[in-house]
């Protein structure tokens, strides 16, 4: 069995115009988000066997907070700062690990989440989950067909 956990990174600060794009912190809520969406994750028996993650600040900083909660290290690929929906999927393959959480950005993260849930996950918000599951236990097969079956979360307001 492939499972696949998407997680867009929590709500981020723009308080700070002088700030590069890759260097921007979580604000407040996304601080808050972050491990409670992790939580919530683990409280569903998902356990990924690898986190991969954004080089970003507020990327990393999300995957951190999963990763306490999940007790699985961290994973930092610059590749996927702003990375299409292919090279997100292509990343998590190329783990050939059964079970890959990939945390990163939009619009990448929604264009994956919607392929992979047949356009019914139109947008991830900040700190939305989206878990996929394929019987199948090989990657090549996997990422060419769709998932039999998908979970999709976001944090409560």
């Amino acid at each position: 069995m492939i499972r696949l956990a998407l997680v867009r990174h929590a709500k981020s600060e723009w308080g700070n115009p002088g700030l590069d794009d890759h260097d921007r912190p979580l604000n407040d809520r996304g601080m808050r988000d972050a491990p409670r969406m992790a939580a919530r994750l683990a409280a569903t028996g998902f356990r990924p066997d690898v986190i991969l993650s954004s080089t970003a600040v507020r990327a990393r900083t999300t995957a951190e907070a999963f990763a306490a909660e999940l007790g699985v290290a961290v994973s930092l690929d610059p590749e996927l700062y702003g990375a299409p929906a292919h090279t997100l999927l292509a990343a998590a393959a190329a783990t050939r690990a059964a079970t890959v959480m990939v945390v990163a950005h939009d619009p990448g993260m929604s264009a994956l989440a919607a392929s992979l849930s047949d356009d019914d996950i139109d947008h991830m918000p900040t700190c939305a989950v989206a878990t996929f599951i394929w019987v199948q236990d090989d990657w090549d097969v996997a990422s060419s067909v769709d998932p039999d079956n998908w979970t999709f979360d976001t944090p409560p307001r």
